[in-house]
């Protein structure tokens, strides 16, 4: 005897069953859009945490999850190998878009073209490199290093355009074929050149590095011939060094010795108002929202433009008190 089954019974059966496997992938317009604006970053930063790179790579960060964009960050632990290392993974994992602060300026031609063929756009934050072929990358977000310099050596030549005889320079480099130790060092020779008063006497890289700076610094004025009227230090922390090294010599930095940095952090706006460091030039870490806004376009496949450069100010006992409660990093 055969047995049938009624055609409502059937559906009331099949319904629940057709709805639960809809509901294990969601294919509707709606869900493919959320995902599809849903963008992943790829973010390589000199250092992610403290100072000055860690204070970028929040801005970063925070503009990103404004943004509603994934981020995947890695540092270069000072590494030129890590880094391109990273860079390499961020290709594996598929990433939207790659935004990296270069160690150094060279080296870079290999990877980039790895990230060029698998179809990833690149933006360089901070610092710029050398490559025989600039569309390797689309657009840089950073300070105007050589400016900052040439700022750096005017405020000198302003502050001391009477005093009689030679004035003599201890230059603190950055790191070593770094974008900011080299176009430092270039605006600030301009700035002095015309006037060979100023000499700069001794130039080594303390790798932007306190102790380092001091160690630098002491090892100079330890012999008794040598004299240094001014120290230019490429940031805050190796002008706290030498800070350190004066006061140790038995000087006063600020009046014996003048310190000129360019940073802008807030050890070193207090060092200004405690009459210790001179003058240090802005080197804005808050490039976040501007960065993010070209990631998502260059990511989009719109026009960016080629260089943005972030605003900066000069920072002296005029104005360090005022802005000192501002300063975050």
């Amino acid at each position: 005897m055969v047995h049938r089954v009624r055609l409502p019974l059937l559906l009331m059966l099949l319904v629940p069953l057709l709805s639960s496997l809809s509901a294990c992938g969601d294919h509707s317009p709606r869900a493919g859009t959320e995902r599809a604006r849903r963008l992943v970053l790829g973010f390589s930063p000199v250092v992610s945490r403290g100072g000055w790179s860690g204070a970028s790579a929040d801005s970063v960060r925070n503009a990103a999850r404004e943004a509603n964009m994934d981020v995947l960050i890695e540092d270069s632990h000072y590494a030129q190998e890590k880094q391109v290392a990273t860079l390499r993974s961020f290709v594996r994992q598929r990433v939207d878009v790659i935004v990296f602060a270069p160690l150094v300026e060279s080296g870079w031609e290999l990877v980039l073209g790895e990230i060029r063929s698998a179809g990833i756009p690149v933006i360089l934050m901070d610092r710029h490199i050398e490559v025989n072929d600039p569309s390797l990358y689309l657009s840089l977000v950073g300070s105007d290093f050589v400016e900052e310099g040439q700022r750096a050596g005017r405020w000198l030549i302003e502050h001391t355009r009477d005093e009689p005889g030679e004035i003599a320079i201890l230059e603190l480099r950055g790191t070593a074929g770094s974008a900011p130790a080299n176009e430092r060092q270039l605006g600030f020779a301009q700035a002095i050149a015309s006037d060979p008063r100023y000499r700069i006497v001794e130039s080594q890289s303390g790798e932007f590095m306190r102790d380092k700076a001091r160690s630098i610094t002491a090892n100079y004025l330890a012999d008794k011939s040598h004299r240094i009227r001014v120290i230019f230090a490429h940031d805050d922390d190796m002008a706290l060094g030498g800070i350190d090294a004066v006061e140790a010599a038995g000087l006063e930095p600020g009046s014996d010795v003048l310190v000129i940095a360019i940073e802008g952090s807030r050890l070193g706006l207090e060092a200004i108002v405690a009459g210790k460091l001179n003058v240090s030039v802005e080197c804005n870490p808050q490039l976040g929202p501007q960065l993010i806004a070209i990631a998502r376009d260059a990511a989009s496949g719109k026009p960016v433009p080629r260089r943005v450069v972030t605003q900066e100010t000069v920072f002296t006992r005029e104005n360090a008190a005022t802005e000192l409660p501002k300063r975050t990093y």
